[in-house]
């Protein structure tokens, strides 16, 4: 079954609690879904599009269209044809002045990126920086997060529980050689069958094989 949407600009319509907002965008039924922090960091709350109005932002879309996750490095180009879709675990402007929101905040916008990482259903995802690798990491996965070393996990594939998780360090702090495993590891993940299976057999009696794959 697939989620039929007007546009790819927040698809499934989510009302977020704030006026500078970035909800998701892109396609609703994406194999792959990019998660960001939030708007203060990674940028968007002019154009409504996550990772946008970043000094960066130019090169880091260029990156994914090298390795292929972008038929284009235009993101006006993003269709609901498109294998991406964008959102952040934080989509509002942090309530104080700090950088980072607080923890409490955090827990009050996590509903939203659930309601979006359950709707898409991606095959791969991709969080970018610390806190959003540190966030999907302990939700997605079964691994223990105490350190997030973003230096390590940069571009390494992690089995998650039911996706496969490709760390992306923050595009700020990119080298070239940051930016050159990123794509090559989009080129070999885009070369293979990267789609997540299940096998659900261990439920059932009897020895014959049931896999279900996640979309």
């Amino acid at each position: 079954m697939k989620y039929v949407a007007d546009s790819v600009q927040n698809p499934f319509g989510l009302d977020l609690p704030c006026r500078e907002g970035v909800p998701g965008f892109g396609n609703p039924n994406a194999d792959f879904h990019l998660i960001g922090n939030h708007p203060g960091i990674h940028g968007g709350t002019e154009t409504r599009i996550p990772f946008t109005e970043m000094p960066w932002s130019e090169r880091f879309f260029e990156a994914l269209a090298d390795g292929g996750l972008l038929t284009s490095p235009d993101i006006d180009a993003v269709t609901d044809k498109s294998r991406v879709f964008f959102s952040y675990i934080h989509p509002c402007l942090p309530q104080s002045s700090e950088t980072e929101p607080a923890v409490e905040e955090y827990e009050a916008m996590e509903s939203f990126f659930d309601a979006e990482l359950r709707a898409v259903t991606a095959h791969i995802l991709f969080p970018v920086g610390k806190q959003a690798t540190a966030h999907v990491l302990k939700t997605c996965t079964p691994r223990q997060v105490d350190t997030v070393d973003m230096d390590n996990l940069h571009a390494t594939e992690i089995r998650g529980s039911g996706w496969l998780v490709v760390p992306i360090q923050e595009p700020a702090n990119w080298t070239e050689t940051d930016r050159t495993a990123l794509v090559e590891t989009l080129t070999t993940l885009l070369a293979r069958d990267y789609r997540q299976i299940s096998d659900l057999s261990r439920f059932l009696g009897g020895g014959d094989p049931y896999s279900y794959m996640t979309r």
